[in-house]
């Protein structure tokens, strides 16, 4: 067995609240320092405002163990925002950052449905560029910039990237949502074989139900029963389990498993 890494700089895309909060805590308390990042908390004085992003983005920084750890602002969907987001990271942590997990991306909405024999074209086009912006374009200029540092620096490294069971088993109202997951995987997988000979390995999970704030309330309605019944096991996922399996997939033991999709649906969705 190989030894336990040494204090790491990791960077959480996406850890205000639900897998991202629980991957940032599950690094901090293995001893990690963390960059949490969130998406929008700067006002036009550099003064964190109190918003939803921010204020759970302090609250999940306040809440993990352990010392140096900071908050990291970035719209992943601006391009020059993503691109130095792990520059900023490093700055903040003091370190460069050898451990990145892409979480944050856009998820299904009813705002966001596009189910093709119903969307119109404008529609369409809209929801298709704000998914690919957002869930695959952003995290592919984070991963780059990462990982070119790492390069430079003759660091190894880890990127491990959330992405869904909607990939193989497919979403049939939120197509660019799929899309946009599947374009992540492949990027991960293409980047394993990539970067392997510089001691960068990379991996991706694929959650299917997680039972998180934001579809809390689905999980209360009526849905919620046959949500549940969908897993041989009667419950859905919990971000705490996807927090273990990224833990996993980052530690040295996990070298091997450099280019896997790790699925995690409860036996909701199978394939070969």
């Amino acid at each position: 067995m190989a030894p336990a890494p040494g204090p790491r700089a990791v960077l959480v895309t996406g850890a205000a609240r639900g897998i991202g909060r629980a991957v940032a805590m599950a690094f901090a308390q293995q001893g990690d320092r963390v960059a949490v990042h969130v998406r929008s908390a700067v006002d036009e004085g550099g003064v964190l405002r109190s918003d939803g992003g921010a204020s759970k983005g302090r609250g999940t920084l306040a809440a993990l163990p352990g010392t140096g750890h900071a908050l990291v602002v970035a719209d992943l969907g601006d391009a020059d925002q993503a691109a130095r987001l792990p520059s900023d990271a490093e700055e903040a942590l003091g370190e460069p950052v050898t451990v990145l997990v892409n979480n944050a991306g856009i998820a299904t909405s009813t705002a966001l449905a596009h189910p093709p024999a119903t969307t119109d074209s404008a529609t369409w086009q809209r929801h298709w560029e704000t998914y690919l912006r957002v869930n695959t374009l952003g995290p592919s200029l984070v991963t780059h910039a990462m990982t070119r540092r790492l390069v430079e620096l003759g660091l190894p490294g880890r990127v491990i990237s959330i992405g869904t069971r909607g990939v193989h088993k497919g979403e049939p109202d939120f197509p660019a949502y799929a899309a946009s997951k599947a374009a992540l995987h492949a990027m991960d997988a293409s980047l394993a074989v990539a970067l392997a000979p510089h001691g960068i390995a990379v991996a991706t999970v694929a959650p299917g139900f997680i039972e998180t704030e934001r579809v809390a309330d689905k999980l209360a309605s009526p849905a919620g029963d046959e949500i549940r019944a969908g897993s041989p096991f009667g419950r859905v996922g919990r971000p705490e389990e996807v927090a273990s399996a990224v833990l996993w997939l980052a530690s040295p033991e996990a070298v091997w498993a450099s280019g896997a999709t790790l699925d995690l649906n409860g036996a909701s969705h199978l394939r070969p």
